[in-house]
């Protein structure tokens, strides 16, 4: 077992924690904690703040080395962590910043459906969605393309999928980017990322990636719910997926590849892990054109999940497409780094800077009035979908102009309190399936194995995570969702 940080905190205000420069010589900017007293001491026995603290001797950093109140112990750098490094001034990117599953996100999708239109028949709606959609270690799923048309696939993204006849244009507005991030360069990805690539398009995987049925049980907000036509009892469903082995491999690829430029560069990090490049070399290109790549292969594979759901759902209840009424409410990514302008208060005033913001386990959450947002979230901002495990709840919340001071960037989900290793271990004989399905939650899986590892108390409550982003301003919450059925890999 880790032993637990001992690090200097300096308590900010009740949701805000600061570790101080003088923590470590090397530091260029202070680390910043969004947490409460409770959840920090997950935090401290996990060791994360070291990572935080690790993060802000990046070159080109600004402000401070960030972390959301589901930060756990990750490779490098924290998951749930936020850097943005200067594109202008040195500023870095790193494969270790943005995380092997390149942008793993969630979607959310409202139905017509209310919760006594499904009740009963929750175990075999679950059943059907296992049957339909891919899920597991290697799943593979209908969709088989040559490398040429795997090409086409990393420039479109959803775009390419829904010309496939999975889905409808009017989805692409709804996701993040568009489905597709501008940059991505083909021709920086391995052969071996394009082998794994060519036949996991529209599959689930594994980990803690799932498709679940839910209800809605608290409205927060009546104004937001009722921009994206929600309301009390009404079921939704949520994806969870990302760029399967195809973002794996690029990001194996440039971690170990980032490690030989830290000598051509004169850059000292205290964590090889860490390794990075200038945004403006050609390695930081190659890299960034690659990780887009994975970005768009991982929006072409939600959107493939989410027609395969449709379509299981207008089979089971016999209802058509207008009848069912299955529209994305939005998606977004939450391992990523993005070229953005943000106005950052410096020693040269206040000004516009473009950043590298790298949201590793962190989602983005735009203002309302945000250029980039559509414009029916204009008035109230961006849909920030927040998922908690299988027993207890998820959330849907908008961003803040406050959420300026994390770069317009919050939590993306509860955060693991044990390792994967550690749950199998100490859940060892027990049914999660059974113990699930006692509180009214049916779940199909590939393996008892893969439950274990997704239990519930492998997490922190994400309650308590939603509270504090929501008391610190950075994401405002809108609804409640409680499952009541998931499948997994």
């Amino acid at each position: 077992m880790k032993e637990s940080w001992k690090g200097s905190l300096e308590k900010i205000d009740d949701y805000r924690w600061r570790i101080p420069k003088t923590y470590n010589p090397g530091m260029r900017v202070p680390g910043i904690i969004y947490a409460d007293e409770n959840l920090l001491k997950n935090i401290r026995a996990d060791r994360a703040p070291e990572q935080v603290a690790n993060v802000a001797h990046l070159p080109g950093i600004v402000k401070y080395s960030l972390a959301m109140p589901d930060i756990h112990w990750g490779y490098g750098a924290p998951i749930g962590g936020v850097a943005a490094t200067d594109v202008e001034k040195d500023g870095v990117v790193g494969a270790g910043l943005v995380g092997y599953d390149i942008n793993c996100g969630v979607r959310l999708v409202r139905t017509n459906l209310d919760e006594k239109d499904i009740k009963e028949r929750m175990r075999d709606l679950v059943s059907a969605l296992f049957r339909n959609i891919p899920a597991g270690v290697g799943s593979k799923g209908e969709i088989r393309i040559s490398s040429q048309e795997e090409r086409k696939l990393l420039i479109k993204g959803a775009k390419w999928a829904v010309e496939q006849g999975y889905g409808k244009p009017e989805d692409l507005e709804y996701t993040e980017e568009r489905g597709a991030i501008e940059g991505a360069d083909p021709g920086a990805v391995s052969s071996r990322a394009y082998e794994r690539g060519q036949k996991q398009a529209g599959t689930l995987g594994s980990g803690n990636h799932f498709v679940e049925v839910q209800v809605i049980d608290q409205i927060y907000d009546e104004q937001a719910a009722e921009v994206f036509d929600l309301h009390l009892g009404q079921v939704t469903v949520m994806i969870h997926s990302g760029s399967r082995g195809f973002g794996y491999q690029v990001c194996d690829d440039y971690a170990k590849g980032m490690v030989r430029t830290l000598d051509k560069f004169g850059i000292r990090v205290p964590d090889r892990q860490l390794a990075c490049a200038p945004v403006n070399s050609e390695e930081g290109k190659a890299y960034l054109g690659a990780m887009r790549c994975a970005a768009n292969y991982a929006w072409c594979n939600r959107q493939v999940l989410m027609e395969l759901t449709r379509r299981t759902f207008q089979r089971f209840f016999n209802l058509s497409p207008g009848d069912l009424g299955m529209e994305l409410i939005y998606d977004v990514a939450h391992n990523i780094a993005k070229i953005e302008k943000h106005v950052i208060d410096g020693s040269d005033g206040v000004r516009e800077k473009t950043l590298c913001v790298h949201r590793k386990g962190a989602t983005r959450a735009f203002p309302p009035g945000h250029k980039e947002l559509p414009e029916k979230y204009k008035g109230i901002g961006q849909p920030v979908i927040i998922p908690g495990d299988m027993g207890r709840n998820s959330y849907l919340l908008v961003g803040t102009e406050k959420a300026a001071e994390t770069f317009y960037s919050t939590c993306h989900g509860s955060g693991r309190v044990m390792s994967r290793g550690a749950a199998i271990r100490s859940l060892k004989g027990r049914s999660i399936a059974r113990e699930l399905e006692q509180k009214g939650i049916f779940v199909r899986s590939t393996g008892r194995q893969a439950l274990a590892e997704e239990a519930p108390e492998a997490y922190k409550d994400v309650n308590d995570v939603v509270h504090v982003v929501h008391e610190a301003g950075i994401s405002k919450r809108v609804c409640r969702m409680k499952p009541l059925g998931v499948i997994k890999g």
